[in-house]
């Protein structure tokens, strides 16, 4: 370990420094507010410390780790993302009953675990850093332990997790039998030195990786726990589950998948996985009354939608993938966030009919609600907009027509649910029960920013897309 390995090293350091100190501040004094400003500060410490890292990347650290442009644009998404949930949490917890403190530990292990995912290069560090983020999970959709459905959401999670986990545990032990590697870029250069290898053991192996994926992904037809989860779980949890859980397994995905030369009969699968979640997961939001689950569903067709970006050959893959990512990251919170200051104590804002009428007591909210909405269908002037265009043009270029057509199709199936929060919004008649009146002034200004954020890269998309294509150039598989 030189210098610069710990120099490289720094965001992890901040995070797990931070998770001690808190722990220990936890343990001397049990104060909300002083376990809240902890966090927040030692994640911006470790967002902060990524402008330190990026003059000395790539940098290589072990076989493990690669800490490249790749690496720092999502360690910096998945960080801004945990401090967003975080604020959110404060409010949340402040309502509930019981020791709140805790939560804030799990947040920040679950978000050196996805940190970790995304600077991986190597199979070791991949199941370390998913389980990492994994574990606090358990505890956070249980948290709120005197309701029943953050239990049951909690139970589930563990049980379909850990057998994902076996999934991935023993597609990595096929692919290590047969290629005497888990080094992601060794086994690319295994399978591109010599075309004529064809090992026995390597489709299975990644087969089960792929089912593992999925699982964590939320993919058709892996898909059963999303929508138990998101309704039981509490709605900041959803939302860190929805953005950063999902988002680290998707970009660990696309650094695994960089250095194969060819995913042969892998590809077809993925096809048909990517179709599937569009169809299904759209389809069946249009039953739902529950805005949870709704979001839930939806989260299922966005995944199929980034599955295509995927699928498109090169940097381009990254490039659109990570747009897409930022775009996906800035609109959940945003939907997350409007539930979270509308639930009270004793169960979240997840029926439809806590939104009937919101505009007329809560103009703002309701505003920001609808333009999160709109994104996700991918209406013009929301940034969501440019992100489906961009995955629209990577499908093009790579000759991916049917995922395409399906995509554009089930875009505009979507707007049948999407819109129906909307009208229930603005409709006139009033709710059978009045939301909270009192209000997060921390989540009021996080969900301003996020709007904020929606709008501008939907009008000007020019800086991020800047970012993304600097990240695109240096990608490398480890």
């Amino acid at each position: 370990m030189q210098r610069a390995d710990f120099t490289a090293l720094l965001p992890f350091i901040l995070l797990a420094a931070a998770a001690v100190v808190a722990m220990l501040a936890i343990a001397v004094t049990r104060s909300h507010r002083l376990t809240l400003s902890l966090t927040l500060i030692g994640l911006a410490a470790a967002f902060g410390s990524l402008f330190l890292v990026l003059p000395i990347a790539p940098s290589p650290v072990t076989p493990l780790l690669l800490i490249d442009q790749y690496a720092l644009f999502y360690i910096g998404l998945f960080v801004a993302a945990g401090f967003a949930v975080a604020l959110l949490a404060y409010g949340y917890l402040e309502k509930q009953e019981g020791r709140r403190e805790e939560f804030y530990l799990l947040l920040l292990i679950a978000t050196l675990g996805a940190a970790v995912l995304a600077a991986s290069s190597h199979f070791a560090s991949f199941f370390l850093g998913l389980e990492t983020l994994s574990i606090p999970l358990f505890a956070l959709n249980a948290y709120v332990q005197h309701r029943r459905r953050p239990l049951e959401a909690g139970i589930k999670y563990l049980v379909l997790a850990t057998s994902s986990s076996a999934f991935l545990l023993f597609g990595m032990a096929l692919i290590y039998t047969d290629l005497g590697t888990m080094s992601f870029r060794r086994i690319g250069a295994l399978l591109s030195g010599n075309p004529e290898i064809h090992p026995a053991l390597l489709l299975p192996g990644a087969a089960m990786i792929l089912t593992g994926v999925g699982f964590k992904l939320s993919l058709v037809p892996f898909h059963f726990w999303t929508p138990d989860v998101y309704e039981g779980a509490p709605a900041p949890v959803a939302a860190f589950i929805a953005t950063v859980s999902k988002g680290a397994v998707f970009a660990l995905l696309l650094r695994a998948a960089a250095g194969v030369p060819d995913a042969g009969p892998m590809i077809p699968a993925i096809s048909v996985i990517a179709a599937a979640s569009m169809i299904l997961g759209n389809f069946l939001a249009l039953l739902q009354d529950n805005v949870k689950r709704m979001l839930a569903y939806s989260s299922i067709a966005q995944m199929g939608y980034i599955l295509v970006a995927f699928l498109s050959a090169g940097s381009g893959a990254v490039e659109t993938a990570s747009f897409y990512l930022a775009v996906y990251f800035v609109t959940t919170l945003g939907a997350f966030g409007v539930v979270t200051l509308l639930s009270r104590p004793e169960r979240d804002a997840d029926l439809l009919n806590d939104y009937r009428g919101l505009f007329r007591r809560r103009p703002l909210l309701a505003g920001i609600f609808t333009a999160m909405l709109l994104s996700l269908a991918g209406l013009p002037l929301t940034a969501g907009f440019v992100g489906k265009f961009y995955i629209v043009a990577a499908g093009g270029a790579s000759a991916r027509w049917t995922l395409v057509l399906i995509l554009v199709v089930t875009s505009g199936i979507s707007l049948f649910y999407y819109l129906r929060v909307v009208v229930a919004l603005y409709a006139r008649t009033e709710p059978t029960e009045a939301p909270i009146p009192s209000l997060s002034l921390l989540g009021i200004g996080l969900v301003i920013v996020l709007a904020g954020l929606l709008i501008g890269l939907g009008i000007y998309p020019t800086p991020l897309i800047r970012v993304v294509q600097a990240v695109a150039a240096g990608f490398g598989s480890g």
